[in-house]
Formats: C-alpha cells, structure tokens, sequence
C-alpha cells in the first residue's frame, strides 16, 4: 500500500509528465478507493497555496500579473487559486471598518448572477468575523472537496450604504493524481446492471497516469499485459488518426471521454514561444467607461489577430489596435454590455484568451417600497421606481427570494423605471417585510395582513308594535361589503309583498308592513362569513277598546319604553328622531308637545308634529345636539289630560385628541402619548386607534383595529433611520372620530454602543484626566455627545462631572477628594438617549504621581536668539513633572526684572515674554524647574541687535589725478553685531547730490576713481551691519578738488613704498557646536600682500586632500564647510596663512553633538 503522505501546493498546478515507474511490476494491494480514503485531507488558502503553487510552476519571469489594485471598500481582495478535486481552499476578503458606519454586506456569486448563499451547506461555508483592534471585517468562502465542477469564475461584491465594491477570481480545478494499479481503461468503460450501452456513470477525476493494465476477463477485449506501457504517452506522441486504433486496442470504449482528458493535457503547456506576456485571465470594466487589453509578443514584427467570441475583430472608432515595440494593444472604447465577451489575441496557431466582465452602474432607487396594512383575501402592490429602464430588480420576503410560483402568487410587473410587486388574495402568511434590491441600492416596507373582525356599530332592537303598525328593524356593520341572512324563529326570512329586506352601505333593514299577530316571534340577522349574530324580539299590541257610553280621560301608553314615566332616548347625531307615543282617549285628545315649556310646531323646519288615531308622532330631522333635552308630551280632552316625560339625549363620535407627543424612540420602535378628546360625543370613549406613515409618503397604515384603551402606546416594526408621523382615532360606541393632528416628525434611532478604550490620561491630587474612543456602532443619527459619572468605591450613586454633554473625548473632573477610591463611568448620547456605560476596570486612588522634572529645549531655541531692537521675544520652554514644579527664570545670573520680562507658568510649559526688546535684554537665560529635591536646568542666549553709529574721523588722505584717497575708523558703536561693511558716497559741490561709489565695503579705507575735472566732491560713509544702516554718515570736512588739464604736475619724488605685508587675521575662528548630520562651516578673514597661502588643519591634520572638507576663499573671507559630520568630526581645527613676509595661525573648538531621537526622548 503506497505511503500517504501530504501534497504539495504543486500538485495543485497540473499533472507531472508521465514518466515509467521502476517499481510499477510491483502487487499494489490497495484500490483506488482505499487510496483515496487514506489521503489525508488537506486545506490550503487561495491567496497563499495558489500563488506559491503558480511561482513553483512558472519561471518568474513568465508569471501574469494577478495583482489588482486595492481600490473602494477591499483593503484584501480574494486571489485566484487552484485545488485538487477532494481538497479544501478558502478565499478571503477584506473591508476596512473605519469610515463606515455599518457593518458592510458582501456576497459571493459564481459567474455573473448564481448567488452561493443559497448554495451554502456540506460543500461551502461562508464566514465572517469582525477584528475590533484593526477595525477590519473578514469574509471567508470556504470550499470543501472541490468538484471538477466548481472551477470557473467567481465574483465578491461589498455594500455599505452608497457604496460599493467588487472584485473576481478564478478557481481551477486540477484532477487527482492517480495511484498505482489502476486500471486506466476501466475507467473510460461504461458499466451498468442493465444492456443499456449508455448507462454508467464516468468518473474522470479518478484516472492515473501510470497503471498496470489487467485482463478484464475471457469475454473482454484483448489488452496488453505490459505493465511497463503508458497509454497517456502514446496517445500524446501519436497522430489524430490513430487515437482511434490505439483506443480499441488497450480497451478504451468511451473514446470522448479519452479525447476531452487528452485535450487537456496537451493545454498545460510550460511555455509559450509566440508571447512573452499572455493577456489576463479576465478584466472588468464599469457600463460607459474603455479597456485596454495587452499582449506582450515575441517577436515585434508579427502581426496578431483579435477576435470576440470566435469573430475577428476589425479597427473601428470602438475598436483601436496598438503596436508598440513587442507590445499590442486592443482598446475597447465606451463599454456597453454587447462588448461582456470572450476575446482571444492570435499569433499563427497560438492564442491567448481572456473573459472582460462589463459592469453595470448601480441602479439607484429613487423612489422607495410604502408599508402597507391590507385585510385579509385583499390584492397588495408594492411599487419603486429606480434610474434605469430595464434594470435588474431582486425581490425577497423576509430574506427569501420570490420567484414566480405555479399558483401565480407574485406577479413582478415593470413599466419603464417603475417595477412592482403583486400579491393577490392575501392571506395572515404573506405578512412581513419585503425588500427590493438592485446593485445600488435596497428598499424595505412591512406588510400587516388583519383578519376582517366585523363591528357592530348599531344593533337591532326589540320592538312593541300594534296591529297594522309598520315594524322596522335595523342594524349597521363596520362592513358595508358584508352580506347578511333575516331569520325568524330560526327560518330564513324571504321577501313578500309585505316583508322588505334591504341593504344601503353598512344598513341593514328589515321592514314588516301592517304588522299582524303571526309576525310576533325572535329576529335574528347572520353576517355572511361571521361567526356571530344579532337577534331582537317583535312583541304585537293587541288594543282592546270596549264601548263605554261614557267619556275616557286621555292616557298615554308608553309600552315601548318600558312602561315608565320618564325614559331616556338616545338618538345619533345626523339621524332623524321619531317619538312615535301610544294614546288613548274618548273623545279623541289633542296633543301638545313642548321642550323646557316651548311649544314645538311644524314651523321649525326640522321638526314634524304629527298626530293619527290612537297615536302622536314628533320627528326631528337630522338630529343635533342642541336637539338634546327633555320633551313633554300633553294629551287633553273633555275628560282630563295626560303628560309624559321623554328625556332625548343625542350621542355623537367624539372629538379628535390633540397632536399625540412621542416620549422616546428605539432601534425599531417609539412609544407615543396622548390626552382624551376635549368631547367623548355623549358615550364614553372605549378606546384609540393609531395610524402611521413614513414622512414623505401619503399612506397611512394602522397599527390596531381593536380600539386601545391607554393613552401611552408602544409602536413597533419600524425601519431605523426613517421618519414617521403619528395620529390618533378617538373611538365609542357610535364610532371614530375625525383624526388628530399628526405628531412631530421622529426618527426610530438605537443608542449606540459604548464607548470604547476607557483610560486614565493623567492624575493629580485633586483631578484626574480621562480619555476615550467613539463608540464602533453609532447608528444612522450623529452623536449628541458625552457623559461622564464617578462614584465612591462601593457606593451606588452615581454623579455627573459636568452638566450637560461634551463633544470632545476627553476630559479633565476637577475638585475630588484626595485619597478616595474613585469608580468612573461614560456614556455616548443620541437622539434614542444614553448607551450602555463603558467603565474602568477597576476603582482609581485621586492621589498625585512623582514624576521627575525634565526639560525639553525645543531645537530652534539652542543656538543665540538674535532679536533686533524693538522686536517681541517669546519663549515657550516645555517641561515634564509631577506634581507641578517651582520654576525660576534669571538673567546672567540675576533675578528678572519684572517691568520688562514677563513670565507664565502652566502646568507643562514656561513662556518668557517681552513685548518690546532693549539692548539691555541680551544675555543667558536660564530656567530652574525644581521638585522638592530634585532639579533641572536649562539656558537660552539671547542677543539683541540695534543699527550701527556712524563712522567716526573720514580723512582725504590723497587727491591725484582723477583720485581721491578716503580713510575713516570703525564706529564706536557697531549695534551689538559685527559690522558687514560700509557704503561709500560721493557728492559734487555745486548739486550735492549724492551717488554711491561703494556699497558693502569691507576695508576702512578707499580709493575713489573716475571723477571730473575741475569739479569739487564731498565725501560721507555709513556703517552697515544685521541690521542695516548706520542713522547718521560720517561726513568729510574737507572737499577735495580734481585739477583741470594743462596745469604741469610735478610728480613729487618719495621713496618707494613696500607694500608687503605678513599675513594677519582680521576675524579669528569662533568655537562651535554643531548637531550630527547637518553641514556645518567655519570662517574667518585674513590679510597679506602677496596673498599667502590657506591650509587648514584638525587635530595637525591636514585637511587639503580629504574630499568630506570644502575650503572656500573670496576677497580674504575664508570658509572651510564640513559636509554632514558626525561625533567623530569634533575636534580643534586651525585655519594657517603664510607668504612670503611671514606666517599666521587661528584655531577653534568643533563639538559634534548626535541627533535626539524619540526614543531618547521618552527616555
């Protein structure tokens, strides 16, 4: 039995040539099955395993380009990979958490629309988790013993709100290797049970390269029994023509089979000989927008064919072709979706194929699902509106697709941008939530189905009628649509000549004319489809009146009543009022009838007196409530007089509540409050119904059909983030009032989450600065801010540091008591009110910290501060200790003055400041920072610079020619700076106007050239420094005056002058400290005649030949630059001039300090 052992990513790339095994005359015992089984199962990862495994296979210099920009929402995108069948690999993806405010959706398709979530089970997973630390979610897609049947294209598409992301790859599906012992030719033969030659299944993934090949049995085709031969590589090495030979010899009956394996093989090939650069698997490009595919050939000379799909393509104004040395290019200009396509690039017999994916742009929704609340057996539409005609919708229910079903349940109707969503004959089931979707964008809308609960509003009521009187029963149902069946004594009731049944809206009558003794009995009306019914009794009056010769005094017979006195009549208000009221008497009585002693007559419109045998009838039309009071009833004859008493009380719907009040709100709900109506309408209010609707929609949808007796109702089911209105029904027992005015507009918003990374900034004796992180889930509002608590330790009551909330996430809590265990607490704030508090994680002792004093002099204050006259100085020297340091400034030693300086102190920084800087504030500055014991310090130089006094004593040494010789002396006060030079003047005596002979004149001494003839110049010199001018110059007081020609000059005689002069420097070199890794120079001045001769020196070293030294020299300023010197490069330098008078030396200090790093800093 071979060996299991564990594949290499290699094997994952493609079988390895066959090559003739030296033990394959060897018994193999096991099966292939056994072989399989004993494998263990190994997993790789796509972004891993498939690119390791392609670098095994290819030259690196042959590899494709699968890189992809990380662009949109992918901070990973999942990478092409390649598996074994029966082995396991996992791609990956992930999304930055950071800059969304809800956790992202991604979904995994394979090709362009099979989404895998509903695919997901034994053999793909899909996972995610979400790294708080990082802030990155992960989405994994795992699949698990892959089939020859998964490889293909896949795509990732991620969402968050308004923005969206996708990315494809490939899997590649390599068959197993194959075994020893198995029979290769078994394999492509069918077998079955039965003669049917096309039974049996085949199964590709289990053939091997190198087999032993067995007799099948007396009956089967003879087969060689070399174990040694490799059908494989005599297939590969023959031509077309003898496949079929070849196959009939060893066996082989499914010769396509044999053919598509055969195929395959001869594709992986290792290198191509046409391309250097082969085009990429597959490309995508957004609906609109140009590609560019490209080829790298070799041969830049060879001409390459495009083709779409099999048909070459020609150059258009789409289609542009680019050659470019070894380089081609096909650029496929505004992408429609015809141009989603395969595309091959052809040199001679060799191609390279590609797949482009035309994405579309998002399809927005412009208009959004309304909820809906339908009765049960109704039809419902939902409708949206999206930008494009035509566009792909997805609709679901709960999260389940809906897809057209046998029963015609959903119909999915469009009409341009508008698509809809059919139901018919709801039922209580189809109650939910449903979503629309496109690939930019969703909308979601509730569905409420109730059941038809019928209402009564008016029953019917028992009557007393006499005989050849009319008796009407009446009802009235919330329904006008229902049907309804009269019964009496349990018979059904069929209109005659005398019986009417009718039915107007939600009225029901039943009307009995000349009513007789056999129409007594029990009535009783059943809604059709209602489980309940409504019953009254007919009582008949039989009035016997026996002939008395004498008179009757008149009475009145109110049986209907109850045979009471005084009765009360309720009566609705619009419906009309009939007081129909028995009477006897002989002779026949008048009647009268009054209300608070007013008699009512015909003459009031609305009112009808009406008086017959034996009956008094006073009917009102549309009744009102200024209708309601107590009628009186008077009958009078010769024999006396009766009266009656009928109390009519008129009961309406009552008025509609005020605006009701939203309390709070939820991730989903809100919890609304109202006040009882101002007017119950007479009957007392049973109950509310509440409605809603979504802001800016007109559809109202109600929450309850059975009136709700509290006045505080709790809303569910709503959509986060969405605004809603409110209104209120008053409801009695006559019906529903008009509706109140809606609420004010909310918002259903969940608190956040906590806040997060809850820490301790710093703390002293009395305070203690704390800090945080805003919550992770914030929620569609923004934050309103935060709150800080802190309580005892063991205590329970918790104090707020600050009233109101803070936007910022720190802060400092000022005036704790010192010593005591404080516990602190913070919560974020929205619409929706205070999140779950994130707390320390233990108690914290408000007691100062020692830490020790240190000073950080920032790097531009370390060198002089030079500061001209005038001019503010503000110092900010920054410092660290706990608890606060005594900090004392001095000047050369001495105590400030504090009329001039001024000094503030914080608890981390010291600010020397002086408004307006005198000569006498230059100096060494120096800061103490003292904590009991223990101290620091620190110095900054500070210089402050004025102008320079004028020159002093400017003599006219020589006048010759057209010459004149000046010399003066340096002035007495150069302005606390060395002086840069002097600017020269000259100016005739008949204009003075003053011209500049010199400017930035080093020497104290000149000669002024090229004047006129015959013309008198007077001279003056300003001293020039950092600053600039001298105020005043320094003015000749002679003139000197150039002598006209013709006059014969003597030349005087005089012994001539040396003009030697041994070398001498003017400006020594000064000391430095430099910081390593910044050039530095040295400079100084000398001066001799002849020019001497400049050598420069470190340590007696010299310096001519070292290529790190640059030496400089100009009109006697010497300069020596040390380019970037380190420690190393400190030393004492000396600069030397010699000629030939003689020799002079000057030398300086060079420290070389190393840079301050951070983590010397921290130190």
């Amino acid at each position: 039995m071979p060996e299991p052992t564990k594949k290499t990513v290699k094997e994952a790339v493609g079988p390895d040539p066959p090559t003739v095994d030296a033990k394959a005359n060897e018994p193999n015992e096991a099966s292939p099955a056994s072989t399989e089984s004993s494998a263990p199962d190994t997993s790789r990862h796509a972004s891993d395993g498939a690119a390791d495994g392609a670098h095994d296979a290819l030259p690196e210099s042959n590899q494709p380009d699968t890189r992809q920009d990380l662009t949109g929402l992918f901070t990973e995108k999942p990478q092409s990979g390649e598996v074994t069948v029966g082995e396991n690999i996992t791609f990956v993806a992930k999304v930055c958490g950071a800059s969304l405010l809800k956790k992202p959706t991604v979904k995994w398709f394979k090709g362009k629309w099979m989404d895998l979530v509903s695919k997901s089970g034994k053999h793909l997973q899909l996972k995610e988790h979400y790294d708080r630390n990082i802030k990155v979610y992960t989405f994994e897609m795992h699949i698990i013993a892959a089939k020859a049947n998964y490889a293909g294209g896949y795509r990732c598409e991620v969402s968050s709100r308004d923005k969206f992301d996708s990315c494809n790859f490939d899997l590649i599906v390599h068959e197993a290797r194959v075994t020893e012992g198995f029979d290769i030719r078994s394999a492509f033969r069918r077998t079955s049970t039965d003669a049917c030659n096309d039974s049996g299944e085949l199964d590709f993934s289990g053939l091997l390269k190198k087999s032993s090949f067995l007799k099948t049995g007396p009956r089967a085709v003879h087969v060689s029994t070399d174990p040694e031969v490799d059908v494989w590589e005599i297939l590969q090495k023959a031509p077309a023509s003898a496949y079929e030979k070849i196959a009939f010899q060893y066996g082989i009956t499914d010769l396509r089979g044999m053919l598509k394996r055969l195929k395959k093989m001869k594709k992986e090939e290792k290198k191509s000989a046409a391309f250097l650069k082969k085009l990429d698997p597959a490309y995508q490009v957004e609906k609109g927008h140009k590609i560019k595919l490209q080829v790298e050939v070799a041969n830049a000379d060879v001409e390459v064919k495009w083709l779409k799909n099999g048909q070459e393509i020609h150059p258009t104004g789409r289609y542009i072709f680019e050659n470019v040395g070894n380089k081609r290019f096909l650029t496929i200009n505004n992408c429609t979706l015809a141009d989603d396509a395969a595309y091959t690039c052809v040199i001679g017999d060799e191609k390279s194929v590609t797949e482009l994916f035309v994405k579309e742009p998002p399809i927005l929704i412009l208009r959004n699902l309304e909820d809906q609340m339908v009765m049960k057996g109704e039809r419902v539409e939902f409708e949206c509106e999206v930008s494009e005609e035509g566009a792909h919708v997805k609709w679901e229910k709960d999260g389940v697709e809906l897809t057209r079903d046998e029963s015609f349940k959903y119909r999915f109707k469009k009409d341009g941008c508008k698509h809809v969503l059919i139901i018919n004959d709801v039922t209580k089931e189809d109650g939910g939530h449903y979503r629309v979707k496109t690939n930019g964008g969703q909308s979601l809308a509730e569905l409420l189905v109730q059941e038809k609960q019928l209402e009564v509003y008016q029953s019917i009521a028992d009557l007393t009628v006499k005989a050849k009187d009319q008796a009407v029963f009446k009802c009235e149902v919330s329904d006008e649509n229902v049907k309804g069946i009269w019964y009496k004594n349990g018979l059904e009731v069929k209109p005659d000549v005398r019986t009417h049944i009718t039915h107007i809206g939600r009225i029901h009558k039943l009307t009995i004319d000349d009513v007789k003794p056999e129409d007594e009995g029990d009535y009783t009306f059943v809604p059709e489809g209602h489980a309940f019914n409504l019953s009254a009794k007919l009582n008949f009056l039989e009035v016997k009146i026996d002939y008395v010769p004498r008179q009757d005094p008149p009475k009145i017979h109110l049986d209907c009543m109850g045979r009471t006195a005084e009765s009360t009549i309720l009566v609705v208000a619009g419906n009309k009022l009939r007081l129909d009221v028995p009477i006897t008497g002989d002779p026949s009585p008048t009647v009268v009838w009054t209300k608070f002693d007013k008699v009512l007559t015909d003459t009031d419109g609305r009112v009808h007196v009406e008086s017959t045998k034996g009956h008094c009838i006073f009917t009102i039309e549309g009744a009102e409530r200024q209708d309601e009071g107590m009628y009186s009833v008077i009958v009078r004859n010769s024999a006396g007089e009766d009266t009656a008493d009928i109390n009519v009380k008129v009961v309406d719907v009552p008025h509609p509540p005020e605006a009701p009040r939203i309390l709070s709100v939820g991730g989903d709900s809100c919890i609304v409050q109202w006040d009882p109506p101002l007017f119950d309408g007479g009957q007392p209010v049973i109950g509310y119904v509440l409605e809603r609707k979504k802001k800016k929609s007109y559809r109202w949808m109600r929450l309850n059909f059975d009136p709700y007796k509290n006045t505080t109702y709790e809303a569910k089911r709503m959509i986060e983030g969405v605004a809603y209105e409110m209104r209120i029904y008053a409801v009695n027992a006559i019906g529903m009032s008009r509706p109140s005015p809606t609420s004010q507009p909310f918002v259903p918003i969940a608190p956040t989450s906590e806040p997060v990374g809850l820490c301790v900034e710093d703390i002293s004796d009395t305070t203690i600065s704390l800090k945080w992180r805003p919550p992770e889930m914030i929620g569609s509002t923004d934050l309103d801010g935060y709150g800080v608590e802190y309580c005892k330790e063991g205590s329970d009551e918790w104090i707020p540091a600050f009233t109101g909330l803070t936007e910022r996430t720190s802060m400092t809590i000022r005036d704790l008591p010192t010593g005591e265990k404080m516990q602190f607490r913070v919560r974020a704030y929205n619409m929706a009110g205070p999140s779950s508090p994130a707390t320390l994680q233990q108690a914290v002792t408000i007691r100062e910290i020692m830490q020790r004093p240190k000073i950080w002099i920032p790097r531009n204050l370390r060198q002089t501060i030079i500061k001209k006259v005038g001019e503010t100085i503000n110092l900010v020297i920054p410092f660290q200790g706990k608890p606060r340091p005594k900090m004392t400034w001095t000047k050369n030693g001495e105590p400030l003055d504090p009329k001039q300086v001024s000094v503030r102190n914080s608890d981390n920084d010291s600010i020397l400041f002086i408004r307006r800087s005198e000569r006498n504030d230059s100096g060494k500055y120096e800061l103490q920072v003292q904590i009991e014991n223990v101290e620091d310090r620190a110095c900054v130089n500070i210089q402050t610079v004025d102008l320079p006094g004028p020159p002093q004593n400017l003599k006219l040494v020589d006048v010759w020619g057209f010459n004149v010789a000046l010399e003066w002396k340096p002035p007495k006060d150069n302005g606390n700076c060395d002086i840069t030079g002097y600017i020269i003047q000259k100016a005739d005596k008949k204009t003075m106007e003053w011209y500049t002979a010199y400017d930035q004149y080093r020497r104290t001494n000149c000669v002024v050239s090229d004047l006129i003839m015959g013309n008198e110049y007077f001279f003056r010199v300003y001293a020039i420094n950092m600053v600039g001018l001298s105020p005043e110059p320094c003015m000749s007081k002679d003139s000197a005056y150039i002598q006209k020609t013709g006059i014969e000059y003597k030349h005087p005689t005089y012994k001539e002058h040396d003009f030697s002069e041994a070398p001498k420097f003017t400006h020594p070199l000064v000391s430095r400290s430099v910081i390593a890794g910044y050039n530095a120079t040295l400079s100084c001045a000398v001066r001799g005649i002849p020019k001497p001769k400049i050598t420069w020196y470190k340590n007696r070293v010299d310096l001519t030949n070292e290529a790190k030294y640059r030496m400089l020299s100009k009109q006697g300023l010497l300069t020596l630059e040390i380019r970037k010197p380190c420690p190393f490069d400190g030393g004492v330098y000396m600069c030397k001039a010699v000629n030939d008078s003689g020799e002079d030396i000057v030398e300086c200090k060079l420290e070389v300090r190393s840079q301050i790093t951070k983590e010397d800093t921290k130190k």
